[in-house]
């Protein structure tokens, strides 16, 4: 009788903007075709995503409680260790909110994991600063986050902020790598833009395959989930909203879920506003740095799926001047608010008044109980 084939865990940490909400989305709706194969993404019933069983066991683990009711991720990563060791072949692990965690969080993971003589690997993707630092400063604000670009800039050079212990390739996988041999740590590296749109995702599909040692076909359901991001009239509408209603401090999940899904993920997208760009005086910094970068991953002998010159920031043509986000004219953002009012307008005459429903449902129990 032949023993079970040794277990391969591909833990991907990230980092957040790099195609993780498109990777996440792909791996669910390919999980029965992936599993006929091997290859598992594990989630802790039919009624929860993958990706949230995911996201919750990252909390957990990392011991946060947002984006949900207090305690709501206790308990998630012991699921999720008890439901990898279940498995055979290979099995992944996938959120992007791991890769700034502390060096015991870390050790952690790959021990519980790397149980039972399991090969622990390390999947890192990572896009140049050019496009990662705009990017995440605008997520940080669907977040909740109220900072001026300007300040967000302020810390990323310091690297004081939470972006440099998570997008910092070398800090993140000074961490993340420690102890293990270097072909188990994978760098994906994200396309450029000058792809077309329909290229793009079916590469860094590719890539990612790669890094998991899957192949493609075995994934042949496409995933239209993605993570885009807002203009700056959004982003600076949605950041002084964030003021006004106070939101991360009081964390009040009942109009939060209506800013950041309704508004940041939908209404405000698709809006003809300037991107957010990096400053012209910051790319020879981010240059710098991704040649740090580069260097790491050359003297580290790490793998690499894709190709490192993804790394170096490209700037924008002559003919797209920068236009800073914390200098939008008025009228663009009055327009942006008008469009945000019309949609919260469409979506409370949508929804039933909670008074009314109350009424109906005193109305009817009286109604039951004259019948009786």
């Amino acid at each position: 009788m032949s023993s079970p084939a040794r277990r391969r865990v591909y833990l991907h940490i990230g980092a957040p903007k790099t195609g993780t909400t498109y990777l996440q989305d792909r791996l669910t709706l390919n999980a029965k075709s992936l599993s006929r194969h091997g290859v598992h993404f594990p989630t802790r019933s039919p009624l929860i995503s993958p990706a949230l069983f995911h996201f919750r066991a990252a909390l957990d683990l990392l011991d946060q409680d947002w984006g949900g009711s207090p305690g709501h991720a206790e308990g998630n990563w012991n699921a999720l260790v008890r439901r990898v060791g279940r498995r055979s072949g290979t099995v992944i692990v996938s959120h992007e909110i791991l890769a700034p965690a502390k060096a015991d969080q870390v050790a952690r993971a790959k021990r519980d994991l790397g149980a039972g003589d399991a090969e622990i690997h390390i999947v890192y993707s990572t896009r140049d600063l050019g496009r990662q630092i705009p990017a995440a400063w605008q997520e940080s604000i669907k977040q909740g986050r109220k900072w001026s670009y300007r300040r967000f800039l302020k810390r990323v050079e310091s690297g004081r902020s939470w972006f440099h212990r998570a997008f910092d390739l070398p800090t993140v996988l000074n961490t993340w790598a420690a102890g293990l041999p270097p072909e188990n740590v994978h760098v994906v590296t994200v396309p450029q833009r000058r792809l077309s749109a329909g290229q793009e995702p079916d590469l860094l599909w590719g890539r990612f395959c790669a890094a998991f040692g899957v192949d493609p076909a075995w994934g042949p359901r496409e995933s239209e989930r993605t993570n885009p991001s807002l203009g700056v009239a959004e982003t600076q509408l949605l950041r002084k909203l964030n003021r006004r209603m106070d939101r991360v401090t009081r964390r009040q999940s009942s109009y939060d879920d209506l800013i950041r899904g309704m508004l940041a993920q939908d209404e405000l997208l698709g809006r003809k506003s300037e991107p957010v760009r990096l400053p012209p005086e910051m790319y020879p910094w981010a240059e710098l740095q991704s040649e740090r970068w580069i260097e790491w991953i050359e003297a580290s002998g790490v793998d690499v799926v894709g190709d490192v010159e993804d790394l170096r920031p490209v700037p924008p043509p002559e003919d797209q001047p920068f236009k800073h986000p914390d200098k939008v004219p008025p009228r663009l953002q009055l327009n942006a608010a008008l469009d945000a009012l019309a949609a919260m307008t469409r979506e409370a005459a949508r929804r039933p008044d909670p008074e009314q429903k109350l009424v109906r449902r005193i109305r009817t129990q009286a109604e039951r109980l004259r019948d009786q």
